[in-house]
């Protein structure tokens, strides 16, 4: 029988550790959900420790991520609600593909292989890593100037500057590479079958002042998966930056993204009432048939 997830796993992105979800985290916990939000593998220890020493994120790439949180999934009773930021968001479409989770929410994901576009934001906010191949194997610690233009262009330089002194670590570059050079490599990692129309409801939430991924690019994304009868929805979010889950405002997008969530699950649930009452209106009426033949013979 059918009933609706009451667990969600939160994964974060690129740069950040668990604790930029915390607002989300607390939010969900409060309605009542259980909720996970584990850490990046090989991701280990408080900030302070990561920036003096990041080298075990040194070569991690985006199909060891996938492995991990897929492993952490499968090992849940019930099929979890997975909401993931940045290229959290780009996981939770991978998973989705996978077959796992019981529905998704990507919010200002990174997009998956076969988006052409490429904005000059984007560019800009990738180019300390791309500019030196190097970068592929090793970590990189985004700068104080860099992380507020690709992450937190809409805050105020004292609340941007907050968040990165307590959050903001440096992250592998092997990523970034996969991510920008995905269209020129036949298996790229950031790959996703957006046919596939066995997967669970899809959410894509976009930020329109986001720098590091504008919304066009998810606009670009949500136009990919419509040629599948999966459900897939997009929402932008006006005014708001990459770090829209920590912004001012925040609560709106969680609590839009729940109020989906709880639609999309109820909706399954009846479509799966409909089917088990029309299963057993034909089974009964095979019996009545078969009840008549017998009579008559």
């Amino acid at each position: 029988m059918h009933t609706e997830s009451k667990t969600i796993v939160l994964i974060h992105g690129l740069w950040m550790t668990p604790a930029s979800m915390d607002l989300f985290k607390r939010f969900y916990e409060m309605r009542g959900y259980r909720v996970a939000a584990p850490p990046w593998p090989r991701l280990q220890g408080n900030v302070e420790d990561i920036r003096r020493d990041p080298s075990a994120l040194a070569g991690l790439g985006v199909l060891e991520i996938a492995d991990h949180y897929d492993a952490i999934v499968r090992s849940m009773e019930k099929r979890p609600i997975l909401i993931g930021h940045s290229f959290g968001g780009l996981i939770v479409q991978m998973l989705l593909d996978r077959g796992l989770g019981a529905a998704g929410v990507a919010i200002d994901a990174t997009v998956p292989k076969g988006i052409l576009m490429l904005p000059w934001s984007v560019i800009k906010s990738a180019k300390p890593v791309l500019l030196n191949p190097l970068n592929y194997w090793r970590t990189v610690m985004p700068t104080f100037e860099q992380f507020r233009y690709a992450f937190a262009n809409t805050m105020t330089e004292a609340v941007a500057h907050a968040v990165y002194d307590r959050q903001v670590i440096p992250g592998p570059g092997r990523p970034i590479f996969q991510a920008a050079l995905a269209n020129f490599i036949p298996r790229s990692a950031t790959t996703v079958n957006r046919l596939n129309y066995t997967r669970a409801p899809l959410l894509l939430i976009s930020a329109t002042c986001d720098n590091l991924v504008p919304a066009v690019l998810n606009e670009a994304n949500y136009e990919k998966y419509a040629h599948s009868t999966a459900t897939t929805e997009y929402r932008a979010f006006v005014d708001r930056s990459h770090l829209i889950i920590a912004e001012d405002g925040w609560q709106e997008v969680a609590e839009y993204a729940m109020n989906w969530v709880r639609r999309r699950l109820e909706a399954s649930h009846f479509r799966t009432w409909q089917d088990d009452a029309r299963v057993a209106e034909l089974s009964a009426s095979h019996y009545r048939s078969m009840a008549t033949v017998r009579a008559i013979v």
